[in-house]
């Protein structure tokens, strides 16, 4: 099984449409229509959905951190800092992940790429 992505509204859309032609599941949060969603709201929500958060927005990296320490249950989260990769890198090591993890190997994780 592979793994279903939920991108945060900061993510370039290059990045959606690349996983999307390489067969990756992805929904933005633009597209559900949370946009405006603050940090634990969007982090909830894409748990709800069954999908693994990817995000470069650090004060959401901070609350998956949170998470963990106190044992809140979340899909996953991806992160990667705005500045470290190129959108090539990031949708390739996005597809590895996505079609190489189960969602309970990321769940209540946090992965940094660069893999």
């Amino acid at each position: 099984m592979s793994l279903a992505l939920y991108m945060d509204h900061h993510v370039p859309h290059a990045i959606t449409n690349g996983l999307r032609i390489r067969g990756v599941d992805v929904l933005s949060a633009v597209e559900d229509g949370s946009s405006q969603l603050d940090d634990e709201k969007l982090l909830r929500r894409a748990t709800e959905l069954g999908r693994v958060l990817f995000s470069q927005d650090t004060d959401l990296l901070r609350l998956a951190s949170r998470f963990q320490r106190q044992g809140i249950v979340f899909a996953g989260l991806f992160y990667v800092h705005q500045l470290r990769l190129t959108v090539g890198r990031v949708i390739e090591d996005h597809e590895i992940a996505a079609k190489s993890l189960d969602p309970e190997e990321i769940a209540n994780r946090i992965e940094f790429l660069p893999l």
